[in-house]
């Protein structure tokens, strides 16, 4: 399976339009384009999850004042978007599609053509935000990498093909419920990354 963006290069810069934080505030934060082929023959449904895997573990450094977090501090995940049951018949997602600007206190869940939102890790990371960002973040949020941080940030897509039409995750659901309900059913997996960073 292929998969690939008119949007960014596979490995180069993703542009701001694409990113929730900017330089100067909030950026575009519209989904890009994604497209992808050859499918495995007995795929019923997709699962498509954007992950940056460069954050970091200590979020009490995230832009804290006079303090630069260094390139081998220590690192996790971050899930920007989740969602599930995209039909099988689907080979792209249109940039802008399903994200077009910054929801403060984050976009409702939505179904599309049978395709399920999860919740991002926006949700958490505004838990305790008293200035209107609190709130249940579904579907796509794209890349604010704290400012203060020397290192670039790799942000993977990656697209899982699926022996099941519907997964099995809760109403309200992350990328680690879609995890344990993919056990046994991926047919094949196909990934790209981009990068963003805001430190000057």
């Amino acid at each position: 399976m292929k998969l690939g963006s008119s949007s960014f290069e596979h490995r180069r810069a993703i542009p701001a339009e694409f990113a929730l934080g900017a330089p100067r505030g909030f950026g575009g934060n519209r989904n890009p384009h994604l497209a992808w082929s050859d499918a495995p023959e007995g795929t019923k449904s997709f699962a498509l999850l954007y992950i940056d895997v460069d954050a970091p573990t200590d979020a009490s450094l995230a832009g804290k004042e006079g303090v630069e977090i260094p390139v081998d501090h220590p690192r996790g995940d971050f899930v920007h978007w989740v969602e599930v049951d995209i039909p099988a018949s689907t080979r792209d997602i249109a940039a802008g599609s399903v994200s077009d600007g910054v929801t403060k206190g984050g976009k409702r869940s939505r179904e599309v053509a049978g395709a399920r939102d999860g919740l991002n890790d926006y949700t958490g990371w505004f838990a305790g935000d008293t200035n209107g960002m609190r709130g249940e973040y579904h579907g796509y949020d794209g890349p604010y990498p704290p400012p203060n941080d020397l290192r670039m940030h790799r942000y993977f897509f990656r697209l899982f093909a699926l022996d099941v039409a519907k997964l099995d995750v809760p109403a309200k659901f992350t990328a680690a419920d879609v995890f344990r309900a993919m056990h046994g059913h991926v047919l094949d997996e196909a990934a790209i990354y981009g990068t963003y960073r805001l430190h000057a």
